[in-house]
């Protein structure tokens, strides 16, 4: 059965004042799936997710969103919904946030509430379980009283992801949440998002810089070269070495994992092969 986009962007074309960056770029986020985004810096996978979070203004085309039906039949225009409203539908965890201080965990996690809140108005039965949820998803229950500016970087990296997770939206966009962690909190991230797509229905777009990583996270790949899109897919079929030579510029190998059946990526630069 083919699962109806719960998020998609048409014939995209985005730029920064006078200068397009991306040119006419489909993509389409499924629920319980996670799409990646990838390709060399520059080629505009930020700045279509961005655009797909209403952070980027659209040139041309447009982002909708699925109704509770027939995509193509309720499709909803992001740019017609109030900020409410999309807030309520649509949560991104961008590579820039603000550090806060003088707030523990469980106040920076019900910021996330805000698209569900009255102005002013405390903190209802429905609130507390929302921040519940997001924090046990994120396995930071029992930090709910430290103070934020005493964390680490992967601590608050998961707190960050709880705060989307709160707003108990049916699409979250990840911009690189890899992104100067260590190996442990990349594999924990990873799982997140493999577990909001499996056990909880999310629609999950992710812009990655490792590869593998997206090998192995993600259901579709979409491979973006000077912001156009080269491969749209599976990650087997996208991932390969014609399509990442072509995108990166340089000689790219890939194999195929023996114990997951995975795609693995070897670039080849001047001292590949070397042995001691």
């Amino acid at each position: 059965m083919t699962v109806a986009p719960a998020l998609w962007g048409e014939s995209l074309v985005l730029g920064y004042q006078r200068t397009t960056v991306v040119h006419g770029v489909a993509v389409r986020l499924r629920a319980g799936a996670v799409t990646a985004l990838v390709g060399p810096n520059g080629s505009g996978k930020s700045t279509v997710l961005r655009s797909l979070a209403r952070l980027h203004p659209v040139d041309q085309g447009a982002v909708r969103l699925a109704g509770d039906a027939d995509a193509d039949a309720d499709a909803v225009d992001a740019a017609a919904l109030s900020a409410r409203d999309f807030a309520r539908r649509v949560t991104m965890l961008a590579q820039s946030r603000p550090h806060p201080s003088g707030l523990d965990v469980r106040d920076v996690v019900a910021f996330g509430r805000h698209p569900h809140r009255r102005r002013f108005a405390p903190l209802s039965d429905a609130d507390t379980a929302a921040i519940d949820r997001a924090m046990a998803i994120t396995g930071i229950g029992d930090m709910a009283r430290r103070a934020v500016d005493q964390l680490s970087g992967g601590e608050l990296q998961r707190v960050w992801l709880a705060t989307c997770l709160a707003q108990e939206t049916g699409v979250v966009l990840l911009d690189e949440p890899t992104n100067h962690l260590d190996l442990r909190y990349q594999v924990e991230t990873l799982d997140l998002v493999r577990d909001l797509a499996e056990e909880h229905g999310t629609a999950v777009g992710v812009v990655l810089h490792d590869l593998d990583h997206a090998a192995s996270v993600a259901d579709d790949v979409v491979l973006l070269h000077h912001g156009r899109v080269i491969a749209v897919g599976a990650p087997a079929d996208v991932l390969t070495s014609d399509h990442l030579s072509r995108a990166y510029g340089l000689p790219i190998d890939v194999t195929t994992d023996p114990g997951t059946g995975r795609v693995r990526v070897h670039p080849r630069g001047r001292h590949h092969g070397r042995t001691r």
